[in-house]
């Protein structure tokens, strides 16, 4: 295959490229020039010369206008710029529509466009603004204008030829601004924000103008999908990693073994018990990894989790108590939803002294469906709190609150809410809203159905998969008998 050699544009038949051309012609025109000047200065300027370099001069500047107005050329060069222009777009949102990268990307936008000033939206802020007035419009206020609302209420493209329709927070002759184009932001069918280009007339936005923004709007919503997409890909992987480490932990084994191990020699039927209720949560732990389980099932499960820490600190230091409308049990959640929570109030919850009771409730309202984890622990400060999904957070809850807060909005959509609150020496409360869950059992059925192609598909996995955890549990047992020696 032959190797094509970048940053050139070959001419038609001719095997130089054309920006070689261009500068040759451009040369040759300036040495004519220079030719034409010396001879004019001289007091017996020599005939033939003049003309001949006359003749050259003309000849140059006609190849170097031809070249340049040539179609190929122009739209090489417009595609080249555009291009650079969307790959540095691009290396700006690296890590998002964050407010850092929308101003730099409305600052990459205003000068290839005929508009006065560009901004950059969510669908509460403005995230990015660059010229007129840029100094009135800082990131981080709120959107202002009527018709930026009203493109993020109905999802269409507008293209306003008049100040009035614009909706300006300031008079109409006080400001620049007669005309815009407004464009959504689309993300997995959802409005997340939009593209703005303000014009000083409306004679100015011409169809160019119309295509830039729309194709620029269509580049910036591509990448923040694609953002998400990795966002998402990260968050599943830590999320499986986090099940392995938070469920089954060292921690967690070594303390329900020596647990295990100590009822052997003063309860044997209570080890017994201990010993299968923890191969049986073992198992759920590894099984447990499909799109969505019942609420009943979850809630068995914390409930076997905390038999554990029950058996480990007793029920003069644990409690606890689950509340749950019959009608909801059937209701269709992510795995490891309620567990999490459960597991950090025992662990940074419980006071030096007393007891600790924790709290599942789950009950609807309206269409929705509403649980709450509280607990009467040791609570949080206000800055705790209001920090609570940071991952760094100093308390260790990071992880797995806001693992469980973004896979809630993965499942139940962007109006699910999970709510943290706390007082320092009286508890925490932890409001998980599910939108919608509350309807008519068709969801449930819906899913049921939805699954059962799956769950068919995956019958020998799931065979070798029970073979497996079986092994595991005899393993379990022969260590218990080990540590009880």
């Amino acid at each position: 295959m032959a190797k094509r050699e970048s940053g050139t544009v070959s001419t038609r038949g001719i095997g130089v490229p054309k920006f070689n051309q261009e500068m040759l012609a451009a040369t040759i025109a300036a040495l004519a020039g220079i030719t034409l000047v010396w001879t004019f200065s001289q007091p017996a300027f020599p005939v033939p010369v003049l003309i001949a370099a006359g003749a050259v001069f003309t000849v140059s500047i006609v190849m170097v206008i031809r070249l340049m107005m040539d179609p190929d050329s122009v739209r090489a060069l417009q595609s080249d710029a555009m291009l650079q222009l969307a790959s540095s777009m691009i290396d700006a949102m690296g890590d998002g529509l964050t407010e850092e990268a929308s101003q730099e990307v409305c600052e990459l936008l205003l000068p290839n466009t005929s508009a006065i000033a560009v901004a950059l939206t969510n669908c509460e802020n403005v995230l990015g603004y660059a010229g007129y007035q840029e100094a009135h419009n800082p990131a981080g206020i709120a959107i202002r204008t009527s018709a930026t609302h009203e493109c993020i209420r109905q999802g269409k493209t507008l293209v306003l030829l008049a100040p009035e329709e614009i909706g300006l927070p300031i008079p109409v002759e006080q400001s620049r601004i007669k005309a815009a184009i407004v464009e959504p932001l689309f993300v997995g069918g959802r409005v997340e924000g939009t593209l703005k280009f303000y014009y000083r007339d409306p004679r100015k936005i011409t169809e160019t103008q119309r295509s830039i923004a729309h194709g620029f709007a269509q580049l910036l919503a591509t990448q923040m999908a694609a953002v998400e997409m990795e966002t998402q890909r990260k968050l599943a992987t830590s999320m499986e990693l986090k099940m392995l480490q938070t469920q089954i932990n060292p921690h967690f084994l070594f303390n329900t073994i020596n647990t295990i191990a100590s009822f052997i020699r003063t309860d044997p039927m209570k080890a017994r018990t201990l010993l299968r209720e923890f191969a049986v949560f073992y198992r759920r732990t590894l099984e447990d990894s499909t799109e969505r389980i019942s609420l009943a099932r979850e809630l068995d499960q914390v409930q076997r989790y905390f038999n554990f820490e029950l058996a480990r600190f007793g029920d003069a230091r644990l409690a606890f108590e689950v509340d749950t409308s019959p009608a909801l049990l059937d209701m269709m959640v992510p795995p490891f939803l309620v567990q999490p929570l459960v597991e950090n109030a025992i662990k940074h919850a419980m006071p030096s002294e007393g007891k600790l009771t924790i709290t599942v409730k789950a009950d609807a309202d309206g269409d929705d469906v509403v649980i709450v984890v509280s607990d009467d622990g040791v609570g949080m400060s206000e800055e705790t709190c209001a920090n609570i999904t940071q991952v760094e957070s100093s308390t260790g809850l990071g992880i797995a609150v806001k693992n469980v807060h973004d896979r809630m909005i993965g499942f139940f959509g962007p109006d699910a809410q999970m709510v943290y609150t706390s007082v320092l020496g009286e508890g925490t409360q932890v409001t998980l809203r599910c939108p919608g869950c509350a309807k008519a059992p068709t969801s449930s059925a819906a899913s049921a159905s939805a699954g059962a192609p799956a769950a068919a598909e995956g019958a020998a996995q799931s065979a070798e998969k029970t073979a497996r955890n079986n092994a595991t549990v005899a393993e379990l047992a022969e260590l218990v008998a080990q540590v009880s020696e």
